[in-house]
Parts: structure tokens; sequence; C-alpha cells
């Protein structure tokens, strides 16, 4: 067991470090199944826990990633597991051969064994990360053939082993294939990460053009309505705050330290979504993180999928080498930080990494570490569970 640095209203329950093959990314628990997509480094692809017991997740299955290619996102909902195929590495030093490029589809007639029935071929460098809770349609980032960076996709599954493209939106200049040239400065990158939607707009995560605002109302062709840029980029996650108005924001970290480029959570007035007004940003970290190597700064949040926790008080981030942040926002004038766990350096790592997180809906806090730590189990302390349960939706 990986010991604690540092904690406050979290505990670990459980903790597996995926057979030696600790570079997890994206986590997500479906009854007593937990899937784990890998970073892609250690030559995994995808890891499937029994955690009925959440003190001792038993490894039941781990799959190879594809030659030259990862799959470090999962999405499972009505029976299926959707897993990404991406170019990897991003930026290599020396040619690669093939890759695979698209979207996996799984049916999990047993969640422990994962049947695959369709793929859907994008093309060019493959699917980043997937927003899909069920039902025709699975949304997604990505570059197809002809675009320079990740665009925002719709597919639909209404028939899952002959997946199709339904729609798509792009920034203006990224389609290179029809002829589109850019107006943005070197090293500005415009490129999407993921949407996440209330009612029917969605907010997409643009990088370093930060917040993209779409009606969605027609799933299959997305429409611009409103745009926000602040100090900052790398824009990665974009979570409404259920009925308040609020968006909640993470510029990912992709610097290492120390003193690594500054990054922040922030937070987002969508009273009106087609006039997103910037608030302020969320607490960081106090203890001097920045001093350490490595990643430090935010990542991703729990996004409050169907049958999982669910609050538009509470939130939950990965923070790098600060490990996991939980914040209460029931004043947007005065968000506070009420709760941390970070652990120590995993062998083979000069610290840690959170990397991603799920909350399942007995409260238990599902964390990778990107580095070698795997996967840990948290459990919130009696006055953080009884915080959560008052604050749950």
């Amino acid at each position: 067991m990986i010991a604690t640095a540092s904690a406050k209203g979290l505990r670990v329950l459980g903790h597996h470090d995926l057979a030696g093959r600790g570079d997890g990314m994206q986590v997500m628990r479906e009854g007593a199944a937990l899937y784990v997509g890998h970073n892609g480094t250690s030559g995994a692809g995808t890891s499937i826990l029994d955690v009925s017991a959440p003190d001792r997740p038993v490894l039941v299955d781990q799959w190879d990633q594809p030659a030259n290619t990862h799959t470090h996102k999962v999405q499972v909902a009505d029976g299926l597991l959707l897993v990404n195929h991406e170019r990897f590495p991003y930026r290599p030093k020396t040619p690669l051969g093939p890759h695979s490029a698209g979207l996996a589809i799984y049916r999990l007639d047993d969640p422990f064994r994962p049947e695959r029935i369709g793929f859907w071929e994008s093309g060019g460098k493959g699917v980043h990360r997937i927003v899909w809770e069920g039902g025709r349609y699975a949304h997604m980032s990505g570059t197809p053939d002809g675009y320079r960076d990740r665009i925002w996709m719709t597919v639909d599954l209404q028939d899952p082993t002959e997946p199709v493209l339904a729609g798509s939106w792009h920034w203006p200049g990224q389609w290179e294939g029809g002829g589109e040239t850019t107006d943005w400065p070197d090293g500005h990158r415009v490129a999407a990460h993921h949407a996440l939607t209330e009612g029917h707009h969605a907010y997409l995560g643009y990088d370093d053009a930060n917040l993209v605002v779409l009606d969605v109302s027609d799933v299959t062709a997305p429409k611009d309505v409103a745009r926000l840029r602040w100090a900052g980029g790398a824009t990665h996650t974009c979570m409404p705050l259920l009925g308040r108005d609020l968006l909640v924001v993470t510029d990912e970290q992709q610097h290492d330290g120390p003193h690594g480029e500054e990054r922040r959570i922030h937070l987002i007035d969508i009273a009106d979504p087609a006039r997103p007004a910037y608030l302020r940003t969320l607490p960081a970290p106090e203890v001097a993180f920045d001093e350490l190597p490595q990643r430090f700064g935010p990542h991703n949040l729990h996004e409050n999928r169907a049958g999982s926790y669910r609050s538009n008080r509470i939130v939950f981030a990965t923070y790098f080498n600060a490990g996991v942040r939980v914040y209460d926002l029931s004043d947007p004038e005065d968000p506070r930080e009420i709760a941390h766990w970070v652990s120590e350096a995993p062998p083979g790592s000069r610290v840690p990494q959170a990397n991603d997180l799920f909350v399942d809906a007995d409260g238990i806090v599902w964390v990778t570490d990107r580095g070698t730590g795997g996967v840990f189990a948290l459990l919130p302390d009696e006055d953080l569970a009884a915080l959560m349960r008052d604050a749950s939706l």
C-alpha cells in the first residue's frame, strides 16, 4: 500500500497497482466493475477490476494498447463500454508505424469480459475524450483526417455494430483539408477537449481558446453561441453546476515543475449562456507543491454523471502532485477547499500525479495516478460524508 503524505476528510480504503502498470488515466465504476484507461507509457490499454469489496480491488482483466496507440478513456452505460483509440505518443521524436484511430465499442453481457462488437474509424490521429451517458449519440473530441487538431464530433450508436459520424463542430481555421487557414499566433493551441451539457447548451473546453458554448438542440448540427477567454490556457473540463447558472472549469497543467506555468480552476457565470461572464478562481493548494518536480495544477473534475454521486455544491478535482482537492461552492463569492488527499510518491515516481477521479453512488472516490501509482479508493470521513449527503442531488 502506498502511504498517505497529507489528508483531510479522506482516507485510503483500497489500492491496486494495476499489475505494475500503474499509469492510470480515466476511471469509471459501473456496479461491481471498475474500468481504468491507461495513459500509454506502460503499454497497458484498459484494466478491469472487481471492486465488489472496495477495500480489496481484484484485477480481472487487462488489455495491451494497440501499437503506437493509447486507449486512455472509458465510458460505460446501457450495457456498453466505449474506449478511444488515439495515436501515441502525441509528439513522437521519430516516425511512428501504423496506429489505430477511432472508437471501440464493447458489449458488457459479462461486465468483466467485454466483447468488442463495433469500431468507428475516425482517421487522422483518432479520438481523444468521449462523453456518453447512454442513448443514441456519443460525443467526443478527436483529430480526423484533414484537421489540424482536435474538433468536436457526434457519433450515432443506434446500431452499435455499425457506428457512423452524425455531426461535428470545429473552430474556423482548423479544417486544413478544406483550405481553411489559421488566424491565431504560433504557440497558441486551438483544440477541443470535451463538453458537458445543461439543457440544450454544451460547454466545451477548447485549450488555449478556453470556452466555447454550443447550442446542441440538434446534436447533429451544433451551433456556436458564445466564446469566453481568460488569462490561462489548456482548458480541459467545463462542468455546469446544475440549476445554479454556474460553470466550474479546469485549465490542465501540461508543464512540469518546479515552477511550471500556473494553471487554476475557474468559476464562470452562465445565467445567460450566450453571454458567459468570468467570476473568479478557486483557491489553489496552500502548501508549496509548486516547488516539487513534475506537474502541479488542475486536471479533471468528477463530472456528476447519472448513476454516480451528484452535487451542485461539492466539487472534486485532481491536482496532479497536490493530489485530490474537494471544494464547497455553496457561496460562489467565497469558494472554499474543505478536504484533500495526497499520496506519497509511488514506487518508480518522484512525486504523485493524481490524474482522474470518479465518485461513485456510495461516495467512494476512485482516483488514478498517471505515473506509476495505479488506482486508489478513498473514503470520506463522517463530516465530509454528511456534507456530501446534504449536498447531493
